[in-house]
This record gives structure tokens, sequence and C-alpha cells, in this order.
């Protein structure tokens, strides 16, 4: 393969003195998109992909697998207000979800179409919170590429607006008060109160009243002293009581306080949990006798549930109602206390070895009533129940061959129903998958899911590893377009539960954060070499893609290991990790990775940091960066500066190349963009590997399960 000649790119002597460590940044520059010189850098990247995916041999192909294998219908469970549904629909050919109201008697129509309000596509369903009547819904439209994100309140009968827009209201929560009148909802400082500059996120918890305007909204929680909290509302059910639980960015532990509402704009809060104090993280909701139950790690780092009394703070007095399995992580859990049952029951989600296992207990003493069956070895989330009381609940599940597919458990008939799903355009194919173990360097057991096409067939394949390891966020077997594509063409897909993920709690994740970080690189690296060592694959057919943290993970691990891998996708990347605080969201992740401004810390990210530790000579593997022009959570700069670093740097033939995404954000994107990034990550990775899709797709009709 011919060396590539890459768009010049100036290396400045920029060098910053950091706690008296020198910190050269030669590509510093290309952090202002505004300079002249950057926009002709990057349209000349932009040239140069153009170019080299037009020579991917199996472009087209994969782009037809990847439209074969798309879900769309129903992906996620309805929320259930009184007699009224509200459900999440996306079909075939739409760029965004829509959101339908199915009534009693099981008439559904559109409330809200963000193809008609943006035909462009470019303007999405975020999130829309019904009030507990089920007669208005505070829904959130956003614009991928644009902060702000409004709070539009409409009539769920006429689908007019009747409140709003409430500006600046971002990865909000939204709690409504009985009656519809009211609710609690979390917004940003107007700018002008800031400094210029300032990224900080400054939120506060409001009330808004329809019909006023959202100047008169009162500030009911949050203050200057806290600029990077994220805050979760919780009203009781008889909105005596508000709960916020308060937590610094994505913090592996969190405040809980507790408010009685005498007056709902003047709450008078008290502290019942001090998560830096306990170090744990515990998620509060009320019961129907105003204690609290609470899903908390403390002392148990799989999670456990308890009850609690809300006007007792010491953790000493909560009562474990269902104790933690060391083997199986908490996921979820919800109550079913509808006057049709026989006494409240509580729903308990757990992850056993990567598969979710529902088990029913008794609320008043946590005794398990029963194991509820599953459609298989897969993946339960979003359990949900109806509001303000019932016996039904509804969950999805998915598997590596199943779209997820909605169900409902009906607590007084003991029955497990499929009620709705998504579909795909083409049949999936028939895949094996399962879980192995190999060791990390220093010994501890890694989890690997691989999922193979269903053959007999030995000897290595091109291989796809996927990774994250950041965050306590677990890996499982879901469907994945990407994935089925992948295993259909005949490769294997491999996912490595790496530490700094939550697949074994929180004991996991403490284990690859902070000063522990460089694990997570070593587990993914030592997993590919396990996979290599095993025959599964070789070098030259393994590639490996992550996304966002996960593109972090993958970007070190290449850097650490370039004779390792054939290729690398990393989509949406960190890969500066001494100013990745200065860009996006990356100051409220100081908890997980560390900051500069710490002299200590300042080495832990050194020690791993992909754009520090790129070395001139080396040999690097095909590199794709891929990331959205507008980039609100990592920021843009990271895929600029890591390319033109691997640019300058490799002594190899393979081709390092960045793929920009105008008119998006950093996920949720148009689904004809989101398919197109796929196949495109498709196209470059088999090309680097040898694989080349199969033709032998199958169309089924476009028929939906449609909810009753």
């Amino acid at each position: 393969m011919a060396r590539l000649f890459y768009p010049a790119a100036w290396r400045s002597d920029t060098v910053d003195n950091l706690s008296g460590i020198s910190v050269p940044d030669p590509y510093r520059w290309l952090e202002d998109g505004d300079d002249p010189r950057v926009r002709e850098w990057l349209a000349a990247q932009d040239r140069l992909f153009r170019a080299c995916g037009a020579r991917w041999r199996e472009k087209d192909s994969w782009t037809s697998s990847v439209d074969d294998l798309s879900s769309f219908g129903v992906c996620e469970p309805p929320m259930v207000r009184g007699p009224v549904m509200f459900l999440a629909e996306q079909l075939r050919g739409d760029e965004q979800r829509r959101l339908l109201v199915v009534g009693a008697g099981g008439g559904r129509r559109v409330l809200v179409d963000p193809a008609r309000i943006d035909p462009s596509g470019r303007t999405g369903l975020y999130a829309w919170w019904p009030s507990r009547e089920g007669d208005r819904v505070a829904v959130q439209l956003e614009v991928a590429e644009q902060p702000g994100s409004d709070i539009t309140v409409l009539d769920v009968r006429t689908g007019e607006v009747v409140d709003g827009p409430l500006p600046r209201a971002r990865n909000t929560s939204l709690a409504w008060l009985p009656g519809g009148e009211a609710f609690y909802y979390v917004s940003r400082v107007p700018d002008e109160e800031l400094a210029p500059g300032d990224m900080r996120l400054h939120r506060r918890v409001r009330l808004h009243r329809i019909g006023s305007p959202w100047q008169a909204d009162a500030v009911v929680f949050g203050a200057e002293d806290a600029p990077d909290h994220y805050y979760g509302l919780t009203v009781s059910a008889d909105g005596r009581h508000l709960a916020i639980t308060a937590m610094a960015g994505p913090a592996a532990r969190n405040d809980v306080y507790v408010a009685e509402l005498v007056d709902p704009q003047a709450p008078r809060f008290v502290k019942i949990v001090d998560g830096g104090a306990i170090g744990a993280r515990v998620l509060p909701r009320f019961l129907a006798d105003g204690d609290l139950l609470l899903v908390t790690d403390y002392q148990a780092p799989c999670g456990r549930v308890c009850v609690a009394d809300r006007h007792d703070a010491d953790p000493a007095s909560w009562r474990t109602l269902v104790a933690e399995d060391p083997e199986a992580p908490v996921d979820e859990c919800l109550v079913l206390d509808g006057p049709a049952l026989a006494r409240p029951l509580l729903l308990v989600a757990r992850a056993r070895h990567g598969t979710s296992v529902l088990t029913l207990h008794d609320l008043a003493s946590g005794r398990t009533l029963a194991d509820l069956p599953l459609p298989g070895a897969g993946v339960v989330s979003s359990l949900r129940a109806g509001v303000p009381h019932g016996h039904r609940a509804w969950f999805s599940y998915c598997d590596a061959t199943t779209p997820p597919t909605i169900y409902r458990y009906d607590a007084v008939l003991g029955t497990t129903e499929q009620e709705a799903g998504a579909a795909t355009a083409g049949r999936t194919p028939e895949i094996r998958s399962g879980a192995v173990g190999c060791r990390a360097g220093d010994g501890t057991e890694i989890t690997l899911f691989l999922f193979t096409p269903d053959e007999d067939r030995q000897g290595p394949r091109p291989t796809l590893l996927y990774g994250y390891g950041s965050f306590g966020m677990p890996m499982r077997p879901w469907f994945f377009p990407l994935a089925a594509a992948w295993v259909g063409a005949g490769g294997t897909y491999a996912v490595a539960c790496v530490r700094g993920g939550g697949e074994e709690g929180q004991r996991w994740h403490d284990a690859g954060r902070g000063p522990h970080k460089h694990r997570a690189v070593s587990d993914f690296n030592d997993a590919a070499a396990w996979l290599i060592e095993t025959g599964r694959t070789t070098r030259d057919q393994l590639a490996i893609y992550g996304q966002s943290a996960g593109g972090l993970l993958v970007t070190a691990a290449a850097v650490q290991r370039p004779d390792l891998y054939a290729a690398v996708v990393a989509e949406g990347p960190l890969c500066d990790m001494v100013r990745y605080e200065q860009f996006g969201l990356g100051c409220t992740w100081t908890d997980e990775f560390g900051s500069a401004s710490d002299p200590g810390q300042l080495r832990w990210l050194l020690g791993y940091s992909p754009y520090h530790n790129v070395v001139p000579g080396a040999a690097y593997p095909a590199f794709l960066l891929t990331g959205a022009v507008t980039d609100l959570q990592t920021g843009e700069a990271h895929v600029a500066k890591m390319c033109a670093a691997l640019q300058h740097a490799t002594s190899g033939d393979r081709p390092i190349l960045m793929r920009r995404e105008p008119d998006t954000a950093h996920a949720a994107s148009p689904a004809s963009k989101e398919r197109a990034l796929t196949a495109d990550i498709l196209a470059f990775a088999g090309e680097h590997t040898g694989l080349a899709p199969r033709r032998t797709s199958t169309r089924l009709p476009e028929a939906v399960a449609e909810p009753r």
C-alpha cells in the first residue's frame, strides 16, 4: 500500500509548563475552528477522506447490510399515565422518533412529529415527561449541534402548546406535581450572568407554574458553589415531598436531599445522604407510606435495595430489602402497588455474567417470590410501571439477534407478553454468542463477549473488538446493527469488559478510573492479545472500535501497542487528556479521569493520553477518527489534533483519516447520518482486515407489532 501524502500541518513550538512538567502541544492552533488556516486544513482532510473512501471496494455492500439490519419501530417501553400511553416510534425512512399517544380504546395518534417541525431531520425528540394525569406532557426537542434545548408543554388531547418554551434545559430532569399545574425542572443560569467563556454547567432546580413566564420561575435548589452538578428530581405520589440527587458530573457518588412541600416554591431541604462521606451512589424513590426506597452501592459494590426513614440520615439505620449478589450487579428496580394486587411488589433487574435476570419480591419483606422467565439470554432495560399506581410493568428486551422488543408483565395474572417491538428490513444473521474469560497481565479475569457466525468453520477470522471502560458503564450483549452486519459477513465481533466499566459493580469501576485508568487500556490490549494468541484472529485481521470515552480507550491502546492492530476506529474520542477539561463537558469528568491542575493527576493523564504518547517513526495501524463538526460533549479539537499528530509520526503506509460530520452532535444524529457513519466504519474496518459482506440479505415485510 502506497503511503499517503497528508495535508501539511504546522508544528508549533508551544510548550506548557504545568507544575514543573514541560508538556509540548504542537497542534494547539488546531483548537481554533474559526482560524482560516484551521478551516483550510480541515477541508483538505475532508477531501482526503472522500478520496480514500471512494476506493473502498465493498462500501456499497456494507451500506446495503446496514440498511437491512438497522431497526425501526418501537424500541423502548411506554410511559403509562392513567388510561393514556405515551410511546416513541421511529419507522423506516424516519430521521427521528415521533411521540405517539395511545388511548384507552387502543387508538393511536401522533402527538409530536419532529419531521413536521424541521423537515431537514436535524431536530430530534430528546425527552418527554407526561403529567401524572396524562392530560399534559412536557416535551424537549433538540437541534443536534446547538447547545440550547427548550421545554414546551402540550395539551395531550388537542396537541396545542399550552406553555413554554422554557430555555437552557439541556440534560434536565423534570418532576410534575399532582394536578398538572406545576413541575420542577433543571436549567442553566442565563449566559449574561456568567463570565465570558465560562463552560461550566451552573444549573439550578426551578419551579415552573403553567402559564407563568420562565423568568418568574423560582430557584429552589442549587448555588454557585456547585458549578458542575447534575440534579435528579423525584416527587412523591401524593405531591407532599421532593427528593433531589446532586452529583458532581457523572461521579461515582451523590448526595440526597429531601424536602416537605408545605410551600412548593420554598421547600426546606434536609440532606439525608452525604455521598462524599459514605463514598457511594444512592438513588431514592418515595414509597406510599412516605419512606424511601434506596438503590445503593454503599457497602455493596454490586448494589442492594434498602428502605429508609426519610427523616433519618444515618446509613446504619437503612434496612436491607434485597441483599447484594456479588455475581449479579443490580441494574434497576420498580414498585408495583396497584389496588388490584394483594400486596405491593418489587421487580428487580440484575445482570449475571452480562445477561439479565428479573426477580419478583415482596415489597414489605424483600422475600423473593419468583424468577420471571425471559425470551432468552439477553438484556433487559428500562423498567417502567403505570403512574400513579399499577400492577403492570413494561420492559425492553434484546439480544445479539433480537432488536429491542417491549414486553408487559402483569403481576395479577402472573404473565409476560410481547407488546410491541422493533424490526429490521432484512433477516438478522444466525449468530452464536457467549462469554469467555481471559487474563489481564496482573492476573485479573476479563470477560469477553464473542459473537460469531453460526457455522463450524475453525480458524482465525477478521475481528472487530469493541470497548468502553469508563464511568461505570457496563457492556452487555445488546442488539447492535454494526455487530450484526460484521458477523453476517463472516467476522467475529468481540466486546471487552475492561476495568473502569460497571460489569462487576462499583469495585470494577473504581479499579479502572482516576489513577487506575491505565488498567482499562492494558486490559483492552491484553484482551486483544488473547484473541490473537488463541487463534481466533491475527494481527492483520484485528480492528478495534470505541465511542467517546471508548474512543479514548482504543486510541490509547493502539498508541501503546500499534503492533497488535490492523485498524482503529475512534468515534468522538477524547485524545488530549491534558486539555480535555477545556473542551465540551470535560470539566465535569475529573472524578473519572483526573485533572491536569493537580501535579499527581497530571502524571496519570500523561501516562496514557493518546495525543501525548504518539511516537515519531512508529508504524501505526490504519486510523479512522470520526467526529461531529460541533461536539458539545467531548469537543471537536480532539479529533483534529490526534489526526495531525498521527499523520506526522507514522512510518507505516496504512492511512490516518478523519471523518467530520456537519449538522450533527456527539450522539443521536439523524438516522440516515447514523447509518452512513456505520457503513463507513464497517467499510474501513473491512478494507483493512479483509472482510467483505455476504450478499445474501432477504427483505422482510415492514410490520411492527402494535401496543395493546
